[in-house]
């Protein structure tokens, strides 16, 4: 929505974004992916800074956290507020990180309206602030009497596009699919007593060679044509289940084969669908454990199972 005030003055609908970071040149990166999606940066500050603003702010469409290595209770600080706030439903919000810190921020976000980068580029900036604007509420901006309608509109449009993009990448299921776990009910063939779905016991042994197969095969493929996150992740899991470990969620991500960004993404869509649990670690409040849940332990103990059964696994 495009319109003039009596001053001659032009506001738009485009999304309005804070930006915090530490880092100029990470908030000025920040600012370009803003800028490619159509949005505009209300304010980029150092994280010191962020929670005055963000009291103070009356309206904001989304939030983008820059954070490194070395922002300390401040930082952490601003990452709880921020997810407090999107629980609230008062903004979404976009948080880059390095791979240094994923355990610290999982600890720290559990909403589903703040997403997760890890070492992003532009583009993946842009892209996640489009998602994280699309549903915004339309309202007026001011932007000045020199800004270009027609420009802006298209811009604006932009934001949906990426944003409409991203969504049908992410969704993998019909909607009211995703209110049910992503076990399948166990065929009747393989049903059978509680403890007696297997000739002989399933070892972590056996779930990790099947993992160490997976890995052979990038050694003569491209390791991008055979990603399959979900059941890397599951493997990994299944084992540590069988040896009662804990995975930590940068382990996680490393075992999914997958940039980080994308294993983060999937890790959320796993527990949303009650596939993964997330546990907190007793000893360390800055990070947190994913588990299987009881449900995808069964289906992969009943997979492992009808693998054997079929003579596709011996081992």
């Amino acid at each position: 929505m495009d319109g003039f005030n009596n001053e001659g003055v032009r506001y738009d609908d485009a999304p309005t974004l804070l930006i915090f970071g530490n880092d100029p040149g990470a908030r000025a990166v920040a600012a370009e992916a803003v800028a490619n999606v159509g949005g505009r940066v209300s304010a980029a500050l150092p994280i010191a800074a962020a929670g005055g603003r963000l009291s103070a702010q009356v309206r904001v469409d989304a939030v983008m956290v820059e954070l490194d290595e070395d922002g300390g209770a401040a930082q952490e600080g601003l990452v709880e507020q921020v997810n407090a706030m999107a629980r609230d439903g008062a903004i979404s919000a976009v948080i880059s990180m390095p791979l240094s810190l994923i355990d610290a921020v999982m600890a720290r976000v559990d909403q589903g309206n703040v997403t997760l980068l890890c070492e992003p580029t532009v583009l993946e900036r842009a892209t996640a602030i489009g998602l994280a604007c699309a549903n915004r509420r339309r309202r007026l901006h001011d932007v000045g009497v020199e800004a270009d309608a027609d420009r802006l509109q298209r811009l604006s449009e932009e934001v949906g596009r990426i944003a409409r993009a991203l969504a049908q990448l992410s969704e993998t299921q019909p909607e009211a699919a995703r209110t049910r776990s992503m076990a399948r009910e166990m065929p009747q063939q393989f049903r059978a007593e509680p403890g007696v779905l297997l000739d002989r016991p399933l070892t972590s042994a056996t779930v990790r060679t099947v993992i160490r197969i997976r890995r052979l095969r990038d050694q003569f493929f491209a390791d991008t044509l055979f990603a399959d996150p979900a059941w890397d992740m599951l493997l990994d899991l299944m084992a540590a289940r069988i040896d009662r470990q804990a995975v930590a969620v940068s382990s996680l991500c490393i075992a999914a084969a997958v940039p980080a960004t994308t294993a983060l993404r999937w890790i959320r869509m796993m527990t949303e669908h009650h596939m993964f649990v997330r546990r907190a670690d007793p000893e360390d409040g800055r990070r947190i454990f994913i588990e299987l849940s009881d449900a995808a332990a069964e289906g992969m103990t009943a997979f492992f199972a009808a693998a054997r059964r079929t003579g596709a696994l011996s081992v």
